[in-house]
């Protein structure tokens, strides 16, 4: 059975990326509206990045801690960390760049590397997501007898 801490780690975090993307939403019609924007805004994503990569992923967590056990490995705390840290520096960034275009002020060129590293962060997540999935999917492989 996979431990109840890890799926109640992840389920708080889902339910967590849940109320940010309903607000984010909430929060992009209302203060474009507030401002009579009609262009283009990275603050129209927020809700999407955050609903995805913050709710739909760490429900995927969940089941394959539960399907797989992935919890068990000593790496999984950390890949939880760095992953959600990077789907919070990604949407940050995406609000902070959305809220400044609404405002008709520029993004600093000198902010757009910090803005990029969301990415990245998300991305080392994943490579150490896929190195835990792939070392379970083995053993659940070799338990059921599956060759191929």
């Amino acid at each position: 059975m996979a431990s109840l801490g890890a799926m109640r780690k992840l389920f708080i975090a889902a339910t967590v990326w849940l109320a940010i993307g309903v607000i984010a939403g909430v929060f992009y019609r209302e203060f474009t509206r507030a401002h009579d924007f009609e262009g283009t805004t990275q603050l129209s994503v927020v809700h999407t990045h955050s609903l995805i990569l913050g709710m739909t992923m760490n429900l995927l967590f969940l089941v394959f801690t539960l399907v797989l056990r992935i919890d068990k490995d000593r790496r999984f705390t950390t890949f939880f960390w760095i992953y959600n840290a990077g789907a919070a520096w990604t949407v940050g960034f995406l609000a902070f760049h959305g809220i400044r275009q609404v405002l008709g002020k520029d993004f600093p060129e000198s902010l757009a590397v910090f803005a990029g590293m969301g990415h990245i962060i998300i991305t080392v997540g994943f490579v150490l997501f896929f190195v835990i999935l792939n070392k379970y999917v083995k053993r659940w492989r070799r338990k059921n007898n599956v060759s191929h």
